[in-house]
């Protein structure tokens, strides 16, 4: 019978929409992104099909093009995800946060994050670009490992015991020697980050990369994202000190402009 329906239902479909699906889908599971070739030998299919399709999905944002030839997700899919999530929880995060990141990135001269959870995993919801000498880049609509990396782990830390059980028994890659990919371990620091707070990444996803997160929340308590900070490693501890501080107030800013 669900074979049957699956049957019908497939005849009132449109084969290049099911492709287009198909390439940002692999697009989405690949954080560091595809280039033609990976995408031709994952997807099967010619290397002109594929390459009219990210170019159509190029045109419409909906993917973004580096200047190596890779391709990510586009910006214009957090505006469609923005959109859902604001219907879904009557809160629009991106339109209450984003003023607060600009103000922040401006001040501390660095990209500033607001990472949030959904049901594939930890998403850039929103970013502002520092100005600073050596800032690292940030882009909403990025998809960053589930346990790696302070925004992460700080949304991994506030998660109720059955959610966090479902993220942890997935695997859990390791990107460099910091990472903690043993589940029992990454549980203490997760406890640890909930009393102290705020969350650090000494080098989890790249060794050259340190960042700190701080949590987002309503004014309930509960929270809806995380803020955070990335910067290149050897950073001063005065520096760091002066990223964690100003990360703390930027996001009690936030909360106050949250809704109950």
């Amino acid at each position: 019978m669900v074979a049957a329906v699956e049957e019908a239902s497939s005849k009132h479909t449109i084969p290049v929409i099911d492709r287009m699906m198909e390439v940002l889908t692999a697009i989405e599971q690949r954080p560091a992104g595809m280039n033609i070739r990976e995408l031709t030998a994952e997807l099967g299919l010619p290397r002109t099909t594929v390459y009219r399709i990210v170019n159509t999905l190029q045109h419409h944002e909906m993917v973004r093009r580096d200047d190596a030839g890779i391709y990510h997700l586009g910006r214009r899919l957090l505006t469609f995800a923005s959109h859902v999530a604001s219907r879904a929880s009557e809160l629009d995060l991106v339109s209450i946060c984003q003023p607060h990141l600009d103000r922040l990135a401006s001040e501390l001269g660095e990209g500033v994050k607001l990472s949030v959870l959904d049901d594939a995993g930890i998403l850039v919801l929103a970013a502002a670009q520092g100005r600073r000498e050596y800032a690292l880049t940030v882009a909403a609509g990025q998809r960053m490992p589930i346990h790696a990396g302070a925004a992460s782990k700080l949304l991994l830390a506030y998660l109720e015991p059955d959610a966090l059980d479902y993220w942890l028994g997935k695997p859990l890659a390791a990107f460099t020697a910091k990472t903690l990919t043993d589940p029992k371990r990454l549980r203490t620091e997760l406890g640890r980050i909930r009393r102290l707070g705020w969350a650090q990444d000494k080098g989890e996803n790249a060794p050259s990369i340190h960042a700190y997160a701080v949590p987002v929340k309503k004014r309930s308590g509960q929270l809806v994202g995380a803020l955070s900070v990335p910067f290149l490693a050897g950073a001063e501890p005065s520096r760091m000190e002066e990223i964690r501080l100003a990360a703390l107030a930027a996001a009690e800013s936030i909360n106050l402009d949250m809704p109950e």
